[in-house]
């Protein structure tokens, strides 16, 4: 594990509507690169498309940096690609089993899903860089998920068999984001080496309609390549995406 390669000043909050709000305002007010915001309950915690993310207390690891990195809008997704591969990694370290990617911000463990990532951006104001909020929700302590996510949702106790320490999680986590985070030029590779949804049969569904096909890579900007059975590629931005069982 490589030495720490920055300093995080880390806000713990017993509750927050959202850890990315408050971060989106802390940036606003010229808050630094490196603030962490960690709650054990969000009132209004949000993922992809606005979609309400709920979680008892207590049982999740809720956390959002603050990062100010000198990227293009285009490139900012190689943030969000970062810090899924370290939390991956602290899930590793921690818990002793090895989630997979799925493209565009989840951590699975088969198709069930263990964690989930937000990046928002803040403009940047005078001398100020752009600010680049992420936040991840990973299921760490549940006793059972309720009727309408026991059958796509997963946990790190549930998974590895034992009680799984948060705070270990978030330490690992912090850790293994420094150094990507000064190296996003290589994270696109890492980051497609694994990659579950590369290679797989996928059906992305967008507000103009469904796409299906296979996922045959991913574009250093984030952009997912899904080839129809058309041999027709079609670049895709936004979308759900689901894994298809092969034929």
């Amino acid at each position: 594990m490589p030495e720490p390669t920055r300093t995080w000043t880390i806000r713990r909050f017993a509750e927050l509507d959202s850890t990315n709000r408050h971060l989106l305002d802390e940036a606003r007010r010229g808050a630094p690169e490196g603030v962490v915001a960690v709650a054990d309950h969000q009132t209004a915690g949000r993922g992809r498309l606005d979609r309400a993310w709920e979680a008892p207390p207590g049982s999740s690891l809720l956390v959002s940096v603050l990062l100010r990195p000198s990227l293009g809008a285009e490139q900012a997704h190689r943030v969000v690609m970062a810090a899924a591969l370290a939390l991956a990694d602290a899930v590793v370290d921690v818990a002793g089993f090895a989630p997979e990617l799925k493209w565009p911000n989840d951590l699975v463990v088969g198709d069930r899903k263990l964690a989930g990532l937000l990046a928002e951006r803040e403009p940047g104001t005078g001398e100020l860089h752009p600010a680049v909020i992420v936040g991840a929700g990973l299921n760490v302590e549940w006793a059972a998920f309720p009727p309408d996510l026991a059958a796509t949702a997963t946990a790190c106790n549930l998974e590895a068999g034992r009680a799984v320490d948060r705070d270990a999680l978030l330490d690992r986590y912090l850790h293994g984001l420094g150094p990507r985070l000064d190296d996003l030029g290589a994270v696109p590779v890492e980051y497609r080496a694994r990659l579950a949804t590369l290679g797989r049969r996928v059906r992305v569904e967008q507000a103009a309609g469904a796409i299906a096909g296979t996922a045959v890579d991913v574009r250093d900007a984030g952009e997912l390549v899904v080839r129809d059975d058309d041999a027709v590629d079609h670049v895709v931005t936004i979308g759900d995406v689901v894994h298809l069982r092969s034929a």
